[in-house]
Order: C-alpha cells, then structure tokens, then sequence
C-alpha cells in the first residue's frame, strides 16, 4: 500500500515532472539531429556548456531568461561545429560527437576556474521560482503536479507540441524528415541537404544547451562540476525508446523521471535493508529494459549516420 500511496501522491509526479525536464529539451534535441541524419554523441558536453553559460550569464547580470539565450546559443556554438565536421566534410559522427563533449565539457570548466579562481563554492543566483498560476495552480492533484513547476518546465512542454507540429505539419518538417532519409530526393526537389542537415543540428544542440540550463537556473541555483551526471546519454537513448516522434519522447522523459524519482522515496521506505547503489540503479535499468523492448520495433530515420555528399545519388 505505501509504494501505491506513493505513486498516486502529487508531490510524487510533481518530482518526476521536474526531474524529466532536462530530459526534455535533451530529447527534443537529439531527435531533431537525428531526423536529419546526424547522431549528435555531443550532448553531454553540450549539456554542460549550457549549463555554465546560462548560470554565468545571470551572474553576470543578464537576468533569467537573459540566460536562457546565452545557453542556447553556446549551444548552437558546438552544434554548428559538430554540423561543419559531419555534414559538409563527412567525418566520423560518433568520433565528432566526442570530441565535442570532450571539448565543449573542458572548455566550460576552464572558463569557470578562469572566471572564479578563488572561490571554495560556486556563487549562488536567484533562479526560476514555481509558477503561481490562478485557478490551474490550485486543482485538485494535477495543480500541484503540473501548474506549479517553473516557466522552463513550461517551456519544455510547449516545445514538445511545436516540434511535433513542426516536423509533420510543415513543408520544413516534411524536408527534414525527408533528408534523414532519402537525401537524395530532397536535392533533387532543389533543396539545400547541407543547409537543412546543419540547421538541425543548431537547432537541435540550443535545445539540449536548455536542458542543462534548466539544471542551473531551475532545478538548482548554481554550476557544479559534474552535475550533468550522464543526461545525455540517456537522452539518446530515450530518442530511440521515442521511434524518433516528440510525443513518445514526452513519454519516455516522464517513465525515466518517475523511475527516478519513486526510487528516492523508495530509499526512505526500505533502505535500510538494501545498499543504496541499488536504488541508484533502478531508473538506468528499467530505462534500459523499455528500450530493449521498444528498439527492436523502432522505424529509425534510413540515412542516420550515413555521410552523404553534393551530386552523390
């Protein structure tokens, strides 16, 4: 009875909502990479530059969603690299990928230590608070849950409805998918694959800066080393759980936070019986076994990591 009292709570899914929001923007971003024919292995160093660069930038004085644009263009920064190395010049994508967390990780370190070389913790900023919002914040169960996060909770939201509007109610939408699969056809209809395959990974990459923005300037209050914590991975793999469509990614984002947050009120329910690395293995398993059950049936994009190069047929 207590796991179900758990479950059915609102405090719980307010948690799972709030946890499954970096995830979001991740996936969001990943699969707009990916319908374009590009696998951006990136992301966890894009995840933290977002989140140096949007907690610095209000440090700094730029206010909160002042922030927000610095992260998403750091991140449209790497994104354009890792679309210059794999799109026009046909380099490895998981190698690029790499190298871009790699870089885009050291590099947000270095430019903290250089900005702050003295301080023993990092400085705390005032960040987004709970939306109060009249009437819906004050529902039975899904005011809590839902109504009460914070605008970049919102955010991710509503950008799950437009991406999905976007890739299968607009002609760009129609090109994109269609240069993920067949690129051929689209420079046959006169359209730049180059062009579309770099915008979306610029695109893609500013939403996933957003996700580790959110970390810093929503779910906390300051940049930690480490903090991203292997998001983006999971991410990754949440866009292949997704079959590359934004609504199962929305779901896939909320079983994760779910995962996540039941196993830290489990820990207070039967913990003292059981190490806690097991319950810190919990969300990452289950995570993994929905993948296995979903990934053999998923349509993925054809010329996914497949170089492709002007005039080939």
């Amino acid at each position: 009875m207590e796991i179900i009292d758990i479950l059915l709570a609102a405090s719980f899914w307010e948690a799972a909502i709030r946890i499954a929001t970096p995830l979001i923007f991740g996936v969001l971003g990943a699969l707009i990479c990916e319908r374009a024919g590009v696998l951006n292995l990136g992301i966890e160093g894009i995840f933290t530059a977002g989140a140096m660069a949007g907690w610095m930038a209000v440090w700094l004085g730029a206010g909160l969603w002042g922030g927000v644009l610095v992260a998403a263009l750091a991140g449209a920064f790497f994104g354009l690299i890792h679309a210059i190395l794999t799109v026009p010049l046909g380099l490895s994508q998981h190698v690029s990928g790499i190298g871009v967390t790699l870089l885009a990780t050291s590099l947000s370190y270095f430019t903290y230590r250089t900005a702050l070389p003295d301080v023993s913790s990092p400085p705390r900023i005032e960040p987004f608070r709970p939306l109060d919002i009249p009437f819906l914040s004050d529902l039975p169960f899904i005011g809590q849950a839902l109504f009460s996060q914070t605008a970049m909770t919102m955010l991710a939201l509503v950008l799950v409805f437009v991406t999905g509007w976007v890739l299968y109610r607009t002609p760009l939408g129609l090109a994109i998918r269609a240069v993920g699969d067949n690129p051929s056809s689209v420079e046959a209809q006169g359209l730049s694959v180059y062009g579309l395959r770099i915008g979306a990974v610029v695109v893609g990459s500013s939403l996933m800066a957003l996700g580790g923005a959110f970390l810093t300037m929503s779910a906390f209050d300051a940049f930690f080393f480490g903090m991203i914590n292997g998001r983006g991975w999971v991410c990754i793999a949440l866009t292949v759980f997704a079959s590359w469509r934004p609504g199962k990614a929305l779901i896939g984002a909320l079983l994760f936070g779910a995962f996540d947050a039941f196993q830290v009120r489990l820990q207070t329910e039967v913990g003292a019986f059981l190490p806690s690395q097991v319950f810190l293995m919990m969300p990452y398993i289950l995570s993994i076994i929905a993948l296995i059950v979903v990934a053999r049936k998923a349509d993925y994009p054809k010329a996914l990591l497949v170089p492709w190069f002007k005039g080939q047929r």
